[in-house]
């Protein structure tokens, strides 16, 4: 397999292929996915398909914030510790109760936090402002009216869009759905993706290597990537370098497969088996402005399913997963938020870039300071840097000396 970081590019050489084009590509790809209806327990980490208007207000009546007393509060003008307003206590109101009695001039009812507010009381006093005596209290301090009570609809009215279309759903979202009385959502299937491991070298984890064998590892650092963009990842390891076993193993799974991800043999070298077994199946392979990873590949499988071939390096498979497959998966599963969030970061120590090529580093992004630390030597096999970073950062293409002190935008992977 050959090396991904790119050659000096003289005369006659084809032009690179610019990041922005390969990213639109590879979104053109993928079609939105189905929308369904989905229980709400079901429905974490999906995109919301549809704008939600709440069909109550909330909260749905005014109710108490604290535990202690409904009152009026003119009746407690004046209350001090040293000349504290005795109220006798008619009713207990716990949450849930909706026949209490409406509150009479001078006497005070007991209510619990969320219990609906009486009729008559304006205020609540906290019972650790009170002797929090039972069948009658005595208050040490006045209170305003509306003192303590939630009011209803000051959270949501009825009718208002609490979340629109396009919104991941994540706990609170699914949170504010439910307090409005929504069951289910409508929501984007996520994409089905196949991740597929070539190489006759790889074994799985675990296992004793024998010469000349690696340990398999692309695969399931993919899939895990998909998973966590929101997709649906089976896992397709150790096909070996064999086109014939290349298209065997796809065509199970071609039918529920949106789209299909692999890494390595893509390359310029002998045995680049993706490479022969998809070149005239509607797969084009590329060289992108990019590194790592250059050596790129997209298209439709005889006009099925989406293909899109990533370097086998492992830290330019990554890279190249997170600049162009990642946010095209997130846009065809209807989210809005389709890119991971870019800060403008402090470079703790120079750097230098080849020009004509935009690179993608390793980093330790500090957000009390704002400063940003490399990880790891620059070689697209080396993982353990990868490992430790927290971010990438973006050099541009016209760019090739940073130094020390100097601002670079950082892509927050974490």
């Amino acid at each position: 397999m050959t090396d991904d970081l790119g050659v000096s590019h003289g005369t006659g050489t084809p032009a690179l292929t610019a990041v922005a084009d390969h990213q639109s590509k590879i979104t053109a790809l993928l079609a939105p996915t189905p929308v369904a209806a989905k229980p709400l327990a079901d429905c974490l980490g999906l995109a919301l398909a549809a704008d939600l208007a709440a069909p109550i207000s909330l909260p749905p009546f005014d109710n108490s914030a604290m535990d202690g007393y409904a009152v009026r509060s003119v009746d407690l003008a004046g209350a001090t510790r040293e000349q504290p307003v005795r109220l006798p206590v008619h009713e207990d109101i716990p949450a849930g109760r909706v026949d209490a009695p409406a509150l009479q001039p001078g006497t005070a009812h007991r209510i619990m936090t969320g219990a609906q507010m009486p009729p008559g009381a304006d205020a609540v006093i906290p019972v650790e402002r009170t002797d929090g005596g039972i069948e009658q209290m005595q208050a040490f301090v006045s209170v305003q009216p509306g003192t303590h009570v939630r009011r209803a609809g000051e959270d949501v009215s009825a009718g208002a869009t609490v979340l629109t279309a396009g919104t991941t759903l994540a706990p609170a979202q699914l949170g504010v759905a439910a307090a409005v009385g929504i069951s289910e959502l409508p929501v984007h299937r996520p994409v089905r993706v196949l991740v597929l491991s070539t190489g006759s070298e790889l074994v799985a984890p675990g296992t004793e290597l024998q010469p000349g064998q690696i340990y398999e590892s692309n695969g399931l650092m993919l899939a895990s990537a998909v998973r966590e963009a929101g997709g649906e990842a089976t896992l397709l390891r150790f096909v070996p370098d064999d086109v014939d076993a290349f298209h065997a193993a796809l065509a199970p799974h071609l039918a529920t497969t949106d789209l299909l991800i692999t890494s390595g043999g893509v390359s310029a070298g002998a045995y680049e088996v993706v490479k022969d077994a998809l070149t005239g199946t509607g797969v084009e392979f590329t060289k992108v402005a990019m590194q790592p990873g250059m050596p790129q590949g997209c298209g439709r499988y005889h006009d099925g399913v989406a293909v899109v071939t990533l370097p086998g390096n492992p830290v330019s498979a990554m890279v190249s997963f997170e600049v162009f497959v990642r946010p095209a998966l997130r846009a065809a599963a209807g989210h809005h938020a389709t890119r991971r969030p870019v800060r403008q970061a402090t470079l703790v120590e120079p750097l230098s870039a080849p020009a004509g090529k935009r690179q993608y580093l390793r980093g330790r992004f500090d957000p009390a300071t704002g400063t940003v630390t490399l990880q790891g030597a620059p070689g697209s096999h080396l993982l353990a840097g990868l490992a430790k970073a927290n971010c990438l950062l973006e050099i541009p293409e016209d760019v090739t000396e940073l130094a020390a002190e100097s601002a670079v935008d950082v892509m927050l992977l974490d």
